[in-house]
């Protein structure tokens, strides 16, 4: 590997913080309650923990694996089986290992995502799921910015090098598709920033009418292996 690509890599995920947002966190619980999912689960990025510690939280899963370009936290439960590796290569494990997969902020992060595709389609058991999260380009934040200063919201001068590849729907489907995964089902957050004035949501001003597509700022992705 070469060193200054490494340095860059862990310098961006050093800049991203290795956290998400309680909002988005909340969304993949949600799911995986509601979807009664099981197995053995491996957090895919999974930056400092949080999320991590929250789904061992659910105790509905046989085994918990987080994977980080980030070392291992303090404090983490030992039964969490933790790797350090660069996400943006294929992980020094065998195939079909989880029955779920989950990706909070992450991809956006990362170089190649139909290479990231094809690496959780790898991973996963058939029949196994992925649920990940990005930011939702298509909000009315994220078009207007695109529209006024020439590139996404979330995707800004303030938010390189961790924020390199944005993504709409169109793009999942397809690299979702090409990987082999089914039709996947979008959810939004319904959370989002109002443009040029993101400290006040779309859902404060609208007593939470406005929601889904256009007025959340990030999207969840669920797709199964056949």
């Amino acid at each position: 590997m070469n060193l200054n690509l490494t340095n860059t890599r862990q310098a961006a995920s050093i800049a991203s913080g290795g956290i998400s947002s309680q909002a988005i966190y909340d969304n993949f619980l949600e799911l995986i309650e509601e979807l009664n999912i099981q197995g053995d689960c491996l957090d895919f990025g999974a930056g400092i923990g949080n999320l991590t510690q929250l789904l061992q939280s659910l105790d509905c899963f046989n085994s918990i694996t987080a994977a980080d370009i980030m070392q291992r936290p303090v404090g983490i439960d030992d039964s969490i089986k933790w790797i350090s590796w660069d996400l943006n290569e294929s992980l020094n494990i065998p195939s079909q290992q989880f029955d779920v997969i989950v990706s909070a902020e992450v991809i956006e992060h990362l170089e190649n995502p139909r290479a990231t595709l094809r690496e959780w389609f790898r991973l996963l058991r058939p029949n196994g799921i992925i649920i990940f999260s990005t930011p939702n380009n298509e909000s009315w934040r994220a078009l207007i910015a695109l529209v006024l200063q020439g590139h996404f919201v979330l995707f800004s001068d303030t938010c390189y090098p961790a924020h390199i590849t944005a993504l709409l729907r169109k793009d999942i489907r397809r690299i979702l598709g090409e990987a082999g995964f089914s039709e996947p089902t979008f959810v939004f957050t319904n959370l989002g920033g109002i443009p040029k004035l993101p400290q006040f949501q779309w859902q404060q001003i609208s007593g939470r009418l406005f929601k889904g597509l256009r007025y959340s700022d990030n999207l969840l992705t669920l797709a199964y292996k056949p």
